[in-house]
Order: C-alpha cells, then sequence, then structure tokens
C-alpha cells in the first residue's frame, strides 16, 4: 500500500534557456517562515531553499517571522502597544453593551481591560523580557524558573489576546483562536480583512512591512508546514500587495502540497499570490526565479501552478530532489541566539520520503512525488561537522519522517568514529533489527539523547490492520533497550483506527502501563481521516464511509462513519478515559519536545524526576 511515486522524475541540474539570462541573474529573494510555529529553533525549510538558491547565485534573506514575532510579544514595545489598543477595545465593547445588552463575557472582559493599567503593564513587560532571558540561558535548566517562565507566557498571550477579543492568542500557539475556519477559504479571505481579531496585521505591521521597505527583493516565498499558519500566510499576502504589488509572492510548503488540487479553484485565494510551489521545491523555486521577467512558458516550470490571463493552470511537469546533489542547510541571517532555547538547536534532514510507507493512516508521502532516498553516510558526516563548526552548535534535531534502522546504525557508529561529540535527536519506528544492545550502546555513545517513536497501539490486531509490521514484543525490547541506555523515549499512537474495538484500545492502555518503568513520556489523540491516506483511498477495505462537504475547501481530513469498532465520538471518550487514568509520571512540567531534549543532554540521564509533578 505504498504511495504512488511515479508522478515525478529526478531534478537534473538547470541551464537557464532565455535570451535574457544575463539580465536575470542575481535576484533578491526573502524567504519567510509565518507563525505559529513554537519558537525553540530554525524551521529547516528556508535554511534548506537559502542554501540551494545561494549557491545558484541568488541573494536570499531568511526572515524567521514567527520568532521574531514572539520576540516582540515578549517586550516591552509589544506590551505598550497593547496598552494603546486598550481604550479602542473598550469603546467597542460599549457598543456592543448598548446594542445588544450585557452579557457575561463582554462584561468580564470589560474588567480585566479595566485591570489592564498602566503600573501593571509595566510590571508585566519587566516579567515578559526576565524570562525571555531565563529561557535563553543557564538558568532554563531550573524546571521551577522554566515553569514560572511558562506562565509569565501565557499571562503575556492572555493579556495581549484582550485586545483582539474574541480571538485568543495563545502560548502554545496551537490554541490560537481567531474564530474563522481553516478549512474554509471564505473564511481565511474574511480572517485577512479584520482589523479586530487578525493580530497578524498588527505584526506585518511592525516586523515584515519594515524589512520588506529596506531589503526591496524581487520575490518573496513563504513556506507553510501547518494548516495553523494560512490565517498569518494570507494575511502576509495580502498586505504585501498592497504594499508592493511589483513583488512576486509564492507559497509552498506541506500544507500547500496537500491543497494542490482546489487551490486553482479558489481564485480569490488565488489573488492573493502569484504563484504555488507543489512537493519538494528547491528546483522549481530556482527555475521560477530565473524565469520571471523573461519569456519563458510557466508551464514548462516544475511543480508549479501559476496563472495567466486565461486563469490558473497546474504544471504538468514534476521533479524531486537528488539528496547527494544538495549542499548542507545554510542558517545565515537567521538569529540563532534569539531563539527560545539556552543552546542553538539545528536541524538536518538525511532523508526524504519513509523508507517504510505502508502505515495505512499515514499521507506524509503525499509531500514528494519520488519515493525514499538518503544521502551517503559520509556526506552526512561531513554535512553535520560543517554546520557543527560553522555555527558553533552542539545540539542537533533529525526530522526524517522516520530514520532508517541500517542508516541509523551506520549513523551511530561513524558519529562515534568521528567523535563529533554532539546531542542529537530524531523519529525511529521499531524495528527488529535494531534490538541488540550494541545498537543501543553506540547510539547512547554517539550522543543520541531523545527519540519519536511510532507506537500507535498496544493492540496486535490493529497493529496489522495499520500495516505496521512490528509487534508489541518488538515494542516493548526496543523500550528496554531505550530506556537501559538513557535514551529518552517519546511514544506516540491514537485510538480510534478504523475496526479498533473498546478492547484494543484497552490493550495499548495496559501495554504501556506494565512498561511504564520504560516509557518517559507519551503524545496521545485520536485517529485522522485524512485526505490522501491509504485509508481513504480503500474505504471498502477498511468500512469507512466519509462525506466531503463542499463549504468545506480547504479540509485536509474528513468526518466519517465506521461500520465495525470505535467511531469519531467513541474514540475521544477513550482519550478521555485515558487522559484521567494513565499513569501520572507522564505528566510533566515541560513538554515541549526541545525543551526535554535539552533537559535530557544536559544532565545526561532519561530518569528526571524533577521534570515530573509531584501529586498528593
Amino acid at each position: 500500500m505504498k504511495p504512488d511515486y511515479t508522478k515525478g522524475r529526478m531534478a537534473q541540474p538547470y541551464t537557464q534557456r532565455s535570451s535574457q539570462q544575463s539580465s536575470i541573474s542575481g535576484k533578491k529573494v526573502m524567504l519567510i517562515f509565518p507563525p505559529d510555529w513554537y519558537p525553540s529553533k530554525p524551521y529547516l525549510s528556508l535554511p534548506t531553499l537559502t542554501a540551494f538558491l545561494r549557491k545558484a547565485g541568488h541573494r536570499v534573506v531568511q526572515k524567521d517571522v514567527n520568532l521574531e514575532m514572539y520576540d516582540w510579544f515578549f517586550s516591552e514595545n509589544c506590551l505598550q502597544f497593547i496598552l494603546e489598543k486598550i481604550p479602542k477595545q473598550q469603546e467597542r465593547l460599549k457598543k456592543i453593551s448598548r446594542d445588544q445588552g450585557f452579557n457575561d463575557e463582554v462584561r468580564e472582559l470589560r474588567q480585566a481591560l479595566h485591570e489592564c493599567t498602566l503600573p501593571y503593564i509595566n510590571t508585566l513587560a519587566k516579567k515578559a523580557e526576565s524570562a525571555k532571558a531565563i529561557v535563553r540561558s543557564q538558568e532554563f535548566y531550573n524546571v521551577d524558573k522554566l515553569e514560572w517562565v511558562m506562565n509569565v507566557f501565557r499571562e503575556v498571550m492572555h493579556t495581549i489576546s484582550l485586545v483582539y477579543a474574541p480571538a485568543r492568542i495563545c502560548m502554545p500557539p496551537m490554541e490560537t483562536d481567531l474564530t474563522y475556519k481553516l478549512f474554509m477559504s471564505s473564511d481565511i479571505l474574511a480572517a485577512v480583512n479584520d482589523k479586530q481579531v487578525n493580530v497578524y496585521r498588527d505584526v506585518y505591521n511592525h516586523i515584515l512591512k519594515p524589512a520588506i521597505e529596506e531589503e526591496k527583493p524581487d520575490v518573496i516565498g513563504i513556506s507553510i508546514a501547518l494548516s495553523q499558519q494560512l490565517f498569518s500566510s494570507m494575511t502576509f499576502c495580502s498586505m504585501i500587495k498592497e504594499q508592493s504589488p511589483d513583488i512576486h509572492i509564492t507559497i509552498g510548503g506541506n500544507t500547500v502540497t496537500r491543497l494542490r488540487d482546489v487551490l486553482p479553484e479558489t481564485s480569490n485565494l488565488f489573488s492573493l499570490f502569484d504563484t504555488v510551489i507543489m512537493y519538494e521545491g528547491e528546483t522549481a523555486f530556482l527555475q521560477l526565479i530565473n524565469a520571471i521577467g523573461t519569456d519563458r512558458n510557466f508551464s514548462t516550470i516544475p511543480n508549479l501552478i501559476y496563472k495567466d490571463p486565461t486563469g490558473i493552470h497546474t504544471s504538468k511537469v514534476t521533479t524531486a530532489e537528488d539528496m547527494s546533489a544538495l549542499p548542507p542547510p545554510d542558517f545565515d541571517g537567521l538569529p540563532l541566539d534569539k531563539y527560545f532555547v539556552p543552546e542553538k538547536i539545528l536541524s538536518y534532514l538525511s532523508t526524504r520520503g519513509c523508507y517504510w510507507g505502508k502505515c495505512a493512516f499515514c499521507d506524509h508521502g503525499e509531500g514528494y512525488t519520488t519515493g525514499y532516498r538518503a544521502k551517503n553516510i559520509d556526506q552526512i558526516i561531513e554535512d553535520i561537522h560543517y554546520l557543527k563548526s560553522r555555527y558553533h552548535v552542539t545540539h542537533f534535531h533529525f526530522p526524517d519522517e522516520s530514520y532508517p534502522p541500517a542508516l541509523f546504525k551506520k549513523l551511530t557508529k561513524k558519529l562515534i568514529e568521528a567523535d563529533l561529540q554532539i546531542s542529537w535527536s530524531t523519529h525511529l519506528r521499531f524495528e527488529e533489527s535494531l534490538l541488540y544492545d550494541e545498537v543501543w550502546e553506540d547510539a547512547k555513545r554517539s550522543g543520541c539523547k531523545f527519540l519519536h517513536m511510532g507506537f500507535e497501539t498496544g493492540s496486535e490486531r490493529v497493529l496489522k490492520l495499520m500495516g505496521k509490521a512490528t509487534t508489541t514484543k518488538q515494542i516493548q525490547q526496543s523500550l528496554e533497550f531505550s530506556s537501559r541506555h538513557g535514551v529518552w523515549n517519546h511514544v506516540m499512537g491514537f485510538f480510534g483506527f478504523p475496526g479498533e474495538t473498546y478492547e484494543d484500545a484497552k490493550s495499548s492502555m495496559h501495554f504501556l502501563e506494565n512498561n511504564k518503568e520504560h516509557v518517559h513520556s507519551i503524545g496521545f489523540g485520536t485517529f485522522d481521516l485524512t485526505k490522501y491516506s491509504p485509508v481513504l483511498k480503500n474505504i471498502e477495505k477498511f468500512g469507512v464511509a466519509y462525506k466531503k462537504n463542499p463549504e468545506w475547501n480547504l479540509a485536509l481530513d474528513y468526518y466519517f462513519t465506521v461500520k465495525e469498532g470505535l467511531g469519531i465520538e467513541d474514540a475521544e471518550k477513550v482519550l478521555e478515559e485515558f487522559g484521567q487514568n494513565h499513569y501520572r509520571g507522564w505528566d510533566l512540567k515541560i513538554y515541549i519536545r526541545e525543551y526535554l531534549f535539552l533537559y535530557v543532554s544536559h544532565f545526561g540521564t532519561n530518569k528526571l524526576p524533577s521534570l515530573k509533578f509531584k501529586f498528593q
């Protein structure tokens, strides 16, 4: 049940054919990573594209607007700005009260605004600046201080939210709610122009607008990793077009790729930008940049959706990247010292695609046109050594979809041999070929500190339904190996896979409870029927029925029913039961994955009692 990777070919070195070649070289490109994401490390898409474009001779400005937004939020400057906005919000609420009468929500909001006095804002600003200083210093490793920091961040975000209400602007970012629906293009367009709730309009004016005026880019590319980033991204696109209509705007990223079939049908949304890059972006973006201002036909550019006077079109040419030809990511220009961590963490990708690619619930393969590829192990070690030396960093995250076991073993041995002395984290499947003490001893010696592990379920029957090709015995042994060798394991799973019964779900709970000594942290949810998942493509086999709402044109998952087993509501109830009854040792004061990684690296052990709540 592997994804279909026959729709693309490997990218070849590109030669500009236009007669205007001499006039197009060296364009200035601004790459933007938009909110909302946790500001703990650079997202890899910008440095990857930057390295490729700079190698081709283009000038690139990297703007992690997400990071700069949070740096601004937790500052005296921003909180004074919020204080100045309070009277306008109070007037709005007075009008609502006159027109609609008082209600509890308006009354509480007016009271909260009344309490936002100048002394309160000044005190909060000092706390916010102190919190940023702590999270960027060695005081970070005092868990009580770090807990205080997180509480300050929440207080600041609550205060900021007061002037954008009814929106809620939150930390962690995924809880932010602008009161509009992400899965409707009409709602996104309405949110873009809503000056009351759309905090990103002010973010644009304070952060992005001055940068564009200073840098004067020819092309702007926006990387959209999550659906949640559509609000900020479309807001930025709209305001860039108002400010500088001649700048060519292209959007790309995983979310954009998954929306490739509907974006050509959303002409109103498409009016905010010029082009869309699907799948992998290096070669496509380079060719697009070189083609702008020339006579080249955009239909010949791979992975591109574009518009012309006749409408919106999708290029029939697709490509994927040759991993061995890609340079290491280029982080130059990013303010690495401003991320909300005491030690810099950089990401590095050794592979693209998933070497396994058979899990029935997963549609990650839709981000690629060609299957699994990997860099040579010597190239990987050389790149890591280069990044460590250039950026003076010893902490790395390898965000490969699932690190291949053979490459994992080569990596650990080569890291030991090269004596790089780094700490690193990655994502790993439970594989029988890793069930050897030597493998985990090498992992420990090489600096492996934190692993995200796809547990999914503790039911043998459901594991087979999913196509996981692993057993609970292998999972148990892997967790024991990890724990004994000091490697933190974060176990990820979900309830409600089609055909899963309540008894199967209880098997997951019992398995984790029985192995709690070796399970360090967990992340659980419920099954989503995603747009391109093998389950959706084989609904009869999995006993699933679903219906698309035509108004929800940007939906990436669907409501569904099942013939047998747990439905959506049933799975939610099971998750709630698990939340109430699970082992309390998994309830940690700090849950951000980069923070857990740094704590394990710093203290040199996966036994960190200070992170656990003390229950009476």
